[in-house]
């Protein structure tokens, strides 16, 4: 999922609003954003295959991702768009995907797993295209097991500086086209990791394009393990 919706006059975000957008972008998604973000994409997945076990991708959307994925992994997508995921169902039929356990429209940010569930939680250009991006963060790790990983691709914008500037002066002009430039910068990130139980900061690194997206990898914390 690319970080794209539309927003309404308060600019705030719902389910429903978010659902209809990507309904919109479903039959063209692959050629707009395919190739721009086939980089980030590629870290990330490549990440998860070293960690191996039972993979969650929230925002799977049109399934671009799962050719990609390791056939050791058994994975799982979810995605609030119906005719993203109708496009993931073929690919998955076309591709003869085994690995592929399930695909479900379902709300990132009230997850139908128990806890524990998987060893990897996948979330790509995600977190800031969800209405409380924090209450997602927490679903994800909430499903995660302990020793797991929360990987995601996002949008991070400057805390300071030019950049920020630029970005802020830009807020207006790119709202309507459903681009968020200045709400997501890296201290907002910080202080949900601060606040959550158990997981720590394990990699954050710049990925194409344009050095404005980020892969950044959380760990939850085996307590057991560690005592």
């Amino acid at each position: 999922m690319a970080e794209i919706f539309k927003l309404d006059g308060t600019q705030q975000l719902d389910r429903a609003t978010v659902e209809q957008a990507y309904d919109r972008w479903a039959p063209i998604y692959d050629l707009v954003f395919g190739g721009v973000f086939s980089k980030g994409r590629r870290a990330a997945i490549s990440a998860t295959n070293r960690i191996g076990g039972r993979v969650l991708e929230v925002g799977v959307g049109t399934g671009i991702s799962l050719p990609l994925y390791g056939s050791h992994l058994r994975i799982f997508g979810t995605d609030i768009s119906e005719a993203m995921l109708e496009k993931a169902k073929k690919r998955v039929t076309e591709f003869g995907l085994k690995n592929v356990e399930g695909l479900a429209v379902m709300d990132a940010e009230k997850l139908e797993f128990p806890e524990n569930s998987f060893d990897v939680v996948m979330a790509q250009y995600v977190v800031t295209a969800v209405p409380n991006p924090e209450a997602a963060l927490d679903e994800f790790a909430r499903v995660l097991r302990p020793g797991g990983e929360l990987i995601i691709l996002t949008r991070v914008s400057a805390d300071a500086g030019m950049r920020r500037f630029i970005e802020q002066r830009l807020q207006p002009v790119v709202r309507p086209l459903g681009f968020r430039t200045a709400e997501f910068a890296w201290s907002r990130y910080a202080k949900w990791l601060a606040g959550a139980t158990g997981m720590e900061l394990v990699e954050r690194r710049l990925v194409p394009p344009l050095g404005h997206f980020s892969l950044v990898r959380f760990r939850k914390i085996d307590i057991a393990a560690a005592a």
